[in-house]
């Protein structure tokens, strides 16, 4: 026998070219409908999945938001402070995870939703799968995913690497949070390509996208339409999101101001229509050559 020969052959598994390797099946999140938040990177995608989780919330459902971000703010605004990452936690105690409990490592924020931090290795070392493996596991092992309802992870930038596109293979649907600029569909663009490699082997499908911080959508349209994609909610460049993030509240916690009131309810609209997502058959666009999305869009 080869030095290989014990190790199973996964080429293109993944897509076309890939050598990932697959997550434990005795990892799965279970019973929960799951969701993974992607974009490129300071769209605002923390603010989106904690509104959204206590738009969840609000709904009666049980959450938990996973945050899988070296900076560990994904779930600022729903605990007000950062939480120490499930990795320096597990570090502290040698790896031995017997030794903690759920409240080491689970911080409850707005509405009862469940908030935790997976963190991230050390820059330049490791690898953000094995980050949020780590992290599913934990929870199993003390039994916080029985009592779930919905989980969101809330995914570093816009990287489509195997590490953090690890969350892909737990859940049912993906959202992306765009903006209605070039560089920001340009991600999106990559990002329903690795999707739509892991919908061959993995449940996960598209939902959809959320134009964020955007007075318009008109480019984010013209890209779906081409694409045949969809944009499921449009979140528009307010002060008021940026003013609750500084204040550590989400939107819920803010004052009745007209134009919180309305974003409040797209958030709501937006959880109602994920939910029943699930039960309906996901999206299948098809990525754009990049030629195409320079010829649609330009680069300006």
């Amino acid at each position: 026998m080869s030095p290989r020969d014990d190790i199973p052959d996964l080429t293109g598994l993944d897509g076309e070219g890939s050598v990932q390797v697959h997550e434990n099946e005795n990892l799965d999140v279970g019973g929960a409908k799951v969701f993974s938040v992607y974009g490129k990177g300071g769209i605002g995608k923390s603010t989106t999945s904690s509104n959204l989780s206590a738009a969840f919330s609000l709904l009666g459902k049980r959450v938990l938001q996973i945050g899988c971000d070296p900076k560990h703010d994904s779930t600022f605004t729903l605990t007000g402070r950062l939480q120490e990452t499930v990795i320096d936690i597990l570090k502290s105690v040698n790896f031995h995870p017997e030794e903690l409990r759920p409240e080491d490592f689970v911080t409850e924020g707005f509405n009862g939703v469940m908030c935790v931090e997976a963190g991230g290795p050390p820059a330049g070392t490791g690898c953000g799968g094995y980050v949020v493996g780590q992290t599913v596991k934990l929870l199993r092992q003390h039994h916080m995913l029985e009592d779930t309802d919905v989980v969101v992870f809330d995914v570093l930038g816009d990287v489509v690497c195997g590490g953090f596109a690890a969350p892909l293979q737990h859940a049912d649907r993906a959202l992306i949070v765009t903006a209605n600029d070039f560089d920001s569909i340009y991600a999106m663009n990559r990002i329903i390509a690795a999707v739509q490699a892991k919908s061959v082997n993995y449940k996960v499908r598209l939902a959809g996208c959320i134009a964020n911080r955007s007075r318009e959508t008109n480019e984010v349209d013209r890209y779906c339409e081409a694409a045949n994609f969809k944009r499921i909610a449009h979140m528009p460049d307010l002060d008021s999101i940026r003013r609750s993030r500084l204040k550590k509240r989400t939107l819920f916690e803010m004052d009745d101001a007209e134009d919180v009131v309305q974003a409040r309810a797209e958030y709501i609209r937006l959880a109602e229509t994920l939910l029943r997502s699930v039960d309906e058959p996901g999206l299948t666009p098809e990525p754009l050559t990049d030629r195409h999305i320079f010829e649609l869009l330009g680069f300006d």
